[in-house]
């Protein structure tokens, strides 16, 4: 209770009334007319909830098959398309943890014979002068041993080379008694045998690929990467590198924005260019992403409507929609759809997933993260695509949206323990001004914050929740000190 408040927004009565006597329940995602002025142009397409939105996209989103790769080839953060079991132990030896001499538990400190070395790849036998002759440690006598050097046979603890003085003729000085197993890792007590040590849908980072290496699994079976086809829409649209920029001219930064996103979600990405708003335009970039085989198209711009926004049309053309409107700002006018495309060289059926992200920069950035990183997501195999939710401190009031529930970008910083937070927690920062045109208040951005639709505003210090859209290890930084052994139970 101390650390989560409720929301405390603040409607005045007659929006109450108006919320109570007309819900917004969409029973039917397909087509639907809607109210307005007489003789306007009207939208055909139902008021779709966020939520119920994207369980659609989920639902008609298949996960990639399988494909096998050298781990020097992994995408980091693939997944893993099946199970991997150890068939050898890690390590596969009893290993020394430190540099010093191998010892029989039993003998008292003092003066020991040295019979061999042992270092990590090489066994010599000190007399011999042989490499991997080998010997057999008895009481009274050692043999020096590096870190991660296998045990010598007769040989139970390992004495840490700072406990030891070398005596110069064959001899060391062992100081201190040592207990049996001191300081050595026994063979598979990091992997038995029959262990599964990564599972199917589990992420592939450097730790686990080092694992995978260490346990000589040299190939894996990950989830192919998605094919997304990305363009923009727009007469007035040209090249980010045109300058002088023309009168009328904007430069396309959906784009390069979009393609960059779903890099960084792990797909293999397309750039299919800008289309003109004529029809013939989109028709034949969309037959470019039909042959090159994309799992996926997403355009940005031409889903509103005016004369010239030919997405919508085009989708419905070529395939079908699923939903072609919104009920969340920014992004209102966010559109889904799947067209068929050539089945496979193995026969199969297959459907491209097309989105129609809106024009304006921050709504196609903000509808990427609610809608397509979702379906990258599942495409790629994880087990659980959604974003994941948090709950945040506001560090200033906020006003919300009397109409639609909005998805505000914010940075999330680390707040320190407090009175009224204990255990300290997110406090969320909005961006500036959330004009749905102004891209640079998405620029720091690593949460969206979800407001509901209300007539005023959430208080400084509430706590709302929000969704992470950065992995975090931007965040601002705070000033917190390292715990402290004052923080240890001792026993």
């Amino acid at each position: 209770k101390r650390c989560i408040d409720a929301w405390r927004v603040r409607l005045d009565a007659s929006s109450l009334e108006r919320a109570a006597s007309n819900p917004r329940k969409v029973s039917d995602m397909s087509q639907c007319g809607q109210e307005g002025l007489d003789g306007a142009p009207r939208s055909g397409y139902a008021m779709a909830e966020v939520s119920q939105a994207l369980e659609e996209v989920l639902s008609r989103t298949s996960t990639k098959p399988a494909v096998r790769v050298s781990i020097q080839e992994v995408h980091v953060g693939g997944r893993m398309a099946s199970d991997v079991v150890a068939t050898s132990p890690h390590p596969d030896f009893d290993a020394s943890i430190k540099d010093g001499y191998a010892v029989v538990s039993e003998d008292d400190a003092g003066k020991r014979r040295i019979v061999g070395e042992v270092r990590c790849g090489h066994v010599v036998r000190v007399e011999e002068g042989q490499e991997d002759a080998g010997f057999v440690l008895e009481r009274g006598e050692v043999a020096y041993v590096t870190t991660g050097a296998p045990i010598p046979p007769g040989a139970d603890a390992v004495v840490e080379v700072e406990s030891t003085v070398d005596q110069g003729d064959g001899y060391v000085h062992i100081a201190r008694k040592v207990d049996k197993g001191n300081d050595i890792r026994k063979r598979g007590s990091d992997v038995q045998v029959g262990e599964t040590v990564l599972s199917t849908g589990d992420a592939l980072g450097a730790a686990e690929l080092a694992l995978l290496a260490t346990l000589g699994v040299g190939q894996v079976d990950v989830h192919a990467k998605p094919v997304v086809a990305i363009l923009s829409t727009g007469d007035e649209l040209v090249e980010p590198n045109t300058n002088p920029l023309p009168r009328g001219k904007v430069r396309d930064c959906n784009r390069a924005m979009l393609m960059a996103l779903a890099r960084s979600a792990g797909a293999k990405v397309l750039d299919l260019g800008i289309a003109g708003d004529y029809p013939q335009a989109l028709d034949e970039l969309m037959d470019a992403a039909t042959m090159a085989g994309a799992d996926a198209v997403i355009t940005s711009g031409g889903v509103s409507m005016g004369d010239r926004d030919l997405v919508k049309p085009m989708l419905h053309r070529r395939g079908k929609i699923h939903f072609g409107r919104l009920n969340m700002k920014p992004g209102k006018p966010c559109t889904f759809a799947t067209v068929d495309s050539p089945a496979t060289p193995e026969g199969n059926s297959k459907q491209m997933l097309c989105f129609g992200l809106p024009g304006n920069p921050v709504s196609s950035w903000a509808t990427f993260h609610l809608f397509v990183l979702p379906m990258l997501r599942k495409m790629a195999g994880w087990p659980n695509p959604h974003l994941r939710r948090v709950h945040v401190k506001l560090a200033h009031t906020v006003k919300t949206d009397p109409v639609r529930p909005e998805y505000q970008r914010s940075v999330l910083e680390w707040m320190p323990p407090s009175d009224d937070m204990p255990c300290g927690g997110f406090l969320a920062r909005s961006t500036g001004g959330q004009s749905s045109s102004r891209i640079s208040s998405a620029r720091s951005a690593n949460a969206l914050l979800e407001l509901p639709a209300a007539k005023g505003y959430i208080p400084e210090g509430s706590v709302v929740s929000a969704l992470l859209v950065d992995d975090l290890g931007n965040m601002p930084e705070t000033e917190l000190q390292p715990m402290t052994s004052s923080s240890v139970v001792c026993q």
